[in-house]
This record gives structure tokens, C-alpha cells and sequence, in this order.
């Protein structure tokens, strides 16, 4: 008899256990051609998780974001000097195996690389990193340094399997980045993608209010093209989008129509545990904004914002 109550009792409590994670799982999508199908909504480790303060509040917030069904992990060695890394992997040296974990390398040269990326591995407290970005491409001349060193090593990491993936990010050059996917092997990237980009300037000019000035009409067609995994990043501008008024919007549009474009993943960077419990209930609500309601939100949020979002990029420092 006692066999057979704990014979239930443990089918009982798996039942009750595999009912709780199915309530807290996020949906999840294809990470390009990798095989990878993390959550649909990430947590951003740079200066919002830095804005914790200390390690026991991050810790919290890692850890409320993997409870809460987030997958995917997005930090880089440039946020913090290397304390976001620090303080994701105290947290991921008992949570590893529950998610796919991004980082991102800012040196060019081969060997300054190399001394970095392992530096990360250590602080990260792990023997292998799902994705290695090289972190935000700065222009035509930048991918040329990028591709002379940071690229040979990233390509040498993937070969030995000390990163599954590599990738490339960026947050002001959309033709840049398109050259870059187009030229090479990458498995996926990350670029800004939000409500209020679409005619932004580059590079300095005063670019009219065109659509096709974007990451969205120029470099995501190449990722979609190659089969890229996409990481939509700048979702809220670090919550410079969010209000009320004129060009600004609650957190549940902008989410919305970066999850509605063709991406795998949307990183939002969410500095109070209430931003994760919102955030992961809205990605678990999700369904896609119709286009023609896409057009107008873009076009109302861009013409409102273009000074401000100018401003934004060409000064950003992604640390």
C-alpha cells in the first residue's frame, strides 16, 4: 500500500510540476537555420541589469526571468567592464542547461579578442557560449578591422565548438551590417528594430523621413534571405519611447510590432522585476500586429521621434 501512495504521490507532483512550467513557458521560435528555439523574449543584461546595483538584486532578476519562462540570456563584455558576465554567471553556474546565452566581443584585433573572450568564458563560468556576437559594427571601415581579426577568431571558436553560433550586431549602420551578413558564414544577428526607426539619419546626414533608411528595409531582408536567426534589440530605445503623448507608447505596442516583423528573438533590457513579470506576461500573450496597423504606428512613432532617436544612436554607447 505505502509503495503504491508513493507511487502517486510521485506522479502527482510531476504532473503538478510539468503543469507549472507549462503555465510559465514563453512562446518560442526558430533561431534561423541553427535548430535553436529559445523564448521569444529575452532578457537585456546591459545597463538595465547593471541598474539592479548589486549582484544579490541581479541574481534576483536573472532568476525571476528564467522562472518566468525567458530562455535566452543577452549579455557582452563592454556592459559593466565585464560585471554583467560576472553576475549572469553566479547565477548560470547552477542554471546553465536552462537557456541559450549570448554574449558579444567589442575588440577588433585577433589577439585582444581571443584575451577578452576568454575572459568572458571565466566570468561566465562556463566551457561554452551558444552565440558570440561581434559587438556593434561602427561603419564600412570598422567590418574591414572586424574581418582581419575579431571574425578569424570567431570562426576558429565555432570550428572547436567553444561557441555553437556566431553573429554580428548592430545599432546605426544598417548598410554596414547588410555587407557584413552578405559576405559571410554567420549563423545570426543583432540589430535595432523598433516602431520609431524607419527613416532615421546615418552616418551623419540628414536623411529624409523614407522608409528605406532602416535596419528593417535594409538589413533584415538579407537576414531573412540567409536564414539567419534575428535578434530584435532597441525594442523601447532604453524606455525612451515609453509615456504619453505625442511619439510615445506603453510597452505592449512597441513589443509587439518588433515581435511582428520576421525575428526569432526580442531583447529587452528590464531594470524592475515588474518589467520582467509584464514583459514575459505580454511575450505570453503575443499575437502579431496586422500590417496596415504596423504602418501607422511606425510612421506615427518615427515622424515624432526622429530627433530624439538620431540623437540616441549616433552618440549610443552600448556598455
Amino acid at each position: 500500500m505505502s509503495s503504491e501512495i508513493t507511487r502517486r504521490t510521485f506522479i502527482g507532483s510531476a504532473a503538478a510540476a510539468s503543469a507549472a512550467s507549462a503555465a510559465t513557458a514563453l512562446p518560442t521560435r526558430a533561431l534561423g537555420r541553427t535548430g535553436a528555439r529559445p523564448s521569444i523574449l529575452a532578457l537585456g543584461c546591459g545597463s538595465r541589469l547593471l541598474a539592479y546595483g548589486a549582484p544579490d538584486k541581479a541574481a534576483e532578476a536573472v532568476n525571476l526571468a528564467i522562472d518566468s519562462g525567458i530562455t535566452y540570456i543577452d549579455t557582452a563584455q563592454a556592459y559593466g567592464d565585464g560585471k554583467s558576465e560576472t553576475w549572469v554567471g553566479e547565477v548560470l553556474k547552477t542554471r546553465r542547461k536552462e537557456v541559450f546565452l549570448a554574449t558579444k566581443i567589442r575588440a577588433r584585433d585577433y589577439d585582444e579578442a581571443a584575451r577578452w573572450t576568454e575572459g568572458s568564458f571565466k566570468r561566465l563560468q562556463t566551457d561554452q557560449v551558444d552565440l558570440i556576437h561581434i559587438h556593434n559594427l561602427w561603419g564600412d571601415d570598422d567590418l574591414e578591422a572586424a574581418e582581419k581579426g575579431v571574425l578569424k577568431l570567431l570562426l576558429k571558436l565555432r570550428d572547436e565548438k567553444a561557441c555553437r553560433f556566431i553573429g554580428v550586431t548592430s545599432h546605426t549602420f544598417p548598410e554596414t551590417l547588410a555587407k557584413a551578413l552578405e559576405r559571410h558564414d554567420f549563423d545570426c544577428t543583432q540589430m535595432a528594430l523598433n516602431a520609431a526607426l524607419q527613416g532615421r539619419s546615418t552616418e551623419g546626414k540628414n536623411l529624409p523621413p523614407v522608409p528605406e533608411n532602416s535596419f528593417e528595409r535594409i538589413a533584415l531582408p538579407v537576414a531573412k534571405r540567409k536564414n539567419l536567426g534575428v535578434i530584435a534589440m532597441k525594442v523601447t530605445a532604453q524606455e525612451g519611447l515609453l509615456g504619453q503623448g505625442a511619439g510615445k507608447a506603453d510597452i505592449e505596442p512597441l513589443l509587439r510590432y518588433s515581435l511582428s516583423l520576421p525575428v526569432s528573438v526580442a531583447v529587452v533590457g528590464m531594470p524592475q522585476l515588474d518589467h520582467i513579470r509584464q514583459n514575459t506576461q505580454l511575450a505570453r500573450s503575443f499575437t502579431p500586429m496586422p500590417q496596415d496597423e504596423m504602418q501607422r504606428f511606425s510612421v506615427e512613432m518615427s515622424e515624432a521621434n526622429k530627433l530624439a532617436v538620431d540623437r540616441h544612436f549616433c552618440c549610443h554607447e552600448d556598455a
